[in-house]
């Protein structure tokens, strides 16, 4: 490993989130005290202008009391198969990489989960598991300096890289281009696998399911994510030693939902630990069926051809994918692939909420995708 690896002294990072620091440490600067949301329209403006999407924040959605309602009755119904996929990822992380491992869940919506696993192996296997959450961003790469802390913190560990769920893949690509560009940078070799709790994309080899179905975390923004905003690089806010940025929103303690969706779904892990384990092992016995092999990726090309769509950026597949084109996007229309399917409700009442028209699209292989208003040509947020 090259000495420059550890040249610079990076800080110890500041405690943000709600979240204990027992579950996660935060490797990200704070930037609470700095405005950086724009409005959604102006936002998307800028972002297809070319701005870069790290450099400024969306106003954070604040959702209705129905849907409010709808996070809480979904994640009633949903968290005992939320904690088998889990299960699942977390068996398999110990299997193939062993327990001197570091979990680095991708902010923000890598984080919920990242927690989910270390709970999981915590009781399940008796074993603590360190966990940070740190920044990715395309176009720009992985937090060089979270990486290094890691590694600083941890020598004798190998990092797991831990994410929500795929759409089409941008992120895993990231993640393979940075791993790529760390070992040429400083000689550290780091294993670009991404485990995710949802791949409905075909996109990793590390997963609970490929089932494209409503992971309540990917429901709300900050309130389920720790408080946390989505991270920022701007180079007037982050300097060479510093971790790229985020704003901790303490003002809405009284709304957070975080360690309630953390909670609800840990319960249910000595129910579900039989399940998991045998499914871990189906995985282990048959790697043809985890392999990655990209599929989801067709469909956006298909959508595209048949809506005239130039930029693949546009098109955001899957649950997860296209909640946050309905929370935080200029949506243009939502794509389904049945309207009775169990998995879209809130997705149809956020589109009825906006009033954005949806419609069917046969032989998805997501359950819905979100296409983004094209305004002009030009970079879009992944």
């Amino acid at each position: 490993m090259k000495t420059e690896l550890f040249a610079k002294e990076l800080q110890a990072p500041s405690v943000v989130g709600s979240y204990s620091p027992a579950d996660v440490q935060f490797l990200l600067k704070d930037l609470s005290d700095i405005t950086l949301e724009r409005g959604t329209e102006d936002r998307e403006e800028a972002i297809q202008s070319g701005v870069h999407y790290s450099e400024m924040l969306p106003v954070e959605y604040q959702p209705t009391d129905d849907y409010i309602q709808l996070f809480h009755d979904t994640l009633e119904e949903s968290a005992e198969k939320v904690a088998t996929a889990a299960g699942v990822v977390a068996e398999l992380i110990l299997r193939k990489r062993g327990k001197h491992t570091v979990l680095a869940s991708l902010a923000r919506a890598g984080t919920p989960i990242g927690i989910l696993i270390k709970r999981y192996i915590q009781e399940v296997h008796q074993i603590d598991l360190p966990h940070y959450s740190i920044s990715i961003i395309r176009g720009k790469g992985i937090d060089e300096n979270a990486i290094r802390y890691m590694l600083y913190k941890h020598p004798d560990h190998e990092i797991q890289f831990v994410d929500g769920w795929t759409g089409k893949g941008a992120i895993r690509k990231v993640l393979v281009d940075a791993c790529a560009h760390m070992k040429d940078k400083y000689g550290v070799s780091l294993n670009d696998d991404l485990a995710v709790l949802a791949d409905p994309g075909y996109c990793s080899e590390t997963f609970g399911t490929r089932e494209d179905f409503l992971i309540p975390s990917a429901c709300l923004n900050s309130t389920v994510s720790g408080l946390m905003s989505r991270t920022v690089l701007r180079d007037d806010l982050i300097g060479p030693n510093d971790f790229h940025g985020a704003k901790f929103y303490k003002e809405w303690l009284s709304k957070d939902l975080s360690n309630l969706f953390i909670d609800k779904v840990s319960s249910c892990f000595k129910r579900i630990e039989a399940k998991a384990k045998e499914t871990a092992s189906f995985f282990e016995l048959h790697p043809e069926q985890t392999e990655a092999t990209w599929k989801g990726i067709q469909d956006i090309k298909r959508i595209q051809q048949d809506y005239g769509i130039d930029d693949v950026n546009l098109v955001k597949p899957g649950v997860g994918e296209t909640t946050r084109v309905l929370l935080r996007r200029v949506p243009w229309k939502i794509l389904v692939d049945r309207l009775d399917n169990p998995n879209l409700r809130h997705i149809l009442l956020l589109a009825e909420d906006r009033a954005v028209s949806v419609e069917v699209y046969p032989n998805l292989t997501y359950s819905c995708c979100g296409i983004i208003k094209p305004l002009r040509k030009g970079e879009v947020e992944a």
